[in-house]
């Protein structure tokens, strides 16, 4: 299980001044659930998620991890977390196989165990016929297949998924779907972070909205519809963040 209380995260900027990227989030993940953190570019989403895994310290409140704070115990929770990020690099020297095998050894996995997971997830993910392949020689969509590999060689209870359609054409977005899929079955908690909100519907089970750092509203789809009486998360999102005068500026302005 994933718990978020009240996590705050400021930063100093020359001249004295302070900026609130992360205001005081508050949210659970039970096991089994795919949790959308959604909003656009600059919302908070990532660096809720560095505070999560240990990365940044929060200036207040604290993220835990199957029973771990992550400020306290940043390495128990790295070892119960999967991350899957747009902007995660591989080795580009190494095959796909050394690859997976060197990470599955950075987090302890026994050999014999390793290589049985990795040739179930290659056939989960299609990705048989690139293990003998350098990273290097990998197109992007097939790099991204690696990565989620990578992101569960060492079987972790807990997923972070950081706009993993980022770069991707459609069938490489529908692999991460049936991934997100996987995972929901094998009972993992799942966080899902996208600006894409249409897509963020068909991935996820509950929805935390962010804006400014902000956490706006927490609920399931039929949850938010019924609180805000639209149909789709692009029209709650723009209804909940987007003051009146501006969309009465638009219409004037057409």
């Amino acid at each position: 299980m994933i718990q978020v209380e009240g996590l705050t995260r400021r930063f100093s900027l020359p001249g004295g001044r302070e900026v609130v990227a992360v205001d005081d989030v508050s949210f659970t993940v039970p096991a089994g659930e795919v949790f959308g953190l959604l909003g656009p570019n600059g919302a908070g989403k990532t660096t809720t998620l560095r505070m999560l895994l240990g990365l940044l310290r929060p200036s207040a409140g604290r993220a835990t991890i199957g029973g771990f704070t992550s400020a306290e115990h940043p390495d128990e929770v790295k070892r119960r977390v999967g991350l899957v990020s747009a902007n995660a690099g591989l080795y580009p020297q190494l095959s796909v196989r050394e690859m997976l095998l060197f990470f599955a050894d950075l987090y302890a996995v026994p050999l014999l165990q390793a290589r049985q997971e990795l040739g179930r997830l290659a056939a989960l993910l299609g990705i048989d016929d690139l293990l003998e392949r350098r990273c290097s020689t990998l197109s992007t969509g097939q790099k991204q297949r690696v990565n989620l590999a990578r992101a569960l060689i060492h079987q972790p209870p807990v997923l972070l998924l950081d706009e993993p359609t980022h770069g991707l054409d459609v069938l490489g977005s529908q692999v991460v779907a049936e991934f997100v899929g996987h995972l929901r079955q094998q009972g993992k908690a799942v966080i899902l972070t996208t600006h894409r909100l249409d897509e963020a519907e068909r991935l996820c089970d509950r929805f935390g909205l962010l804006h400014k750092g902000k956490l706006v509203t927490v609920g399931t789809l039929d949850e938010l519809r019924a609180d805000t009486g639209c149909t789709g998360l692009v029209e709650m999102f723009l209804q909940l963040v987007r003051p009146p005068r501006a969309l009465h500026d638009d219409r004037v302005a057409r």
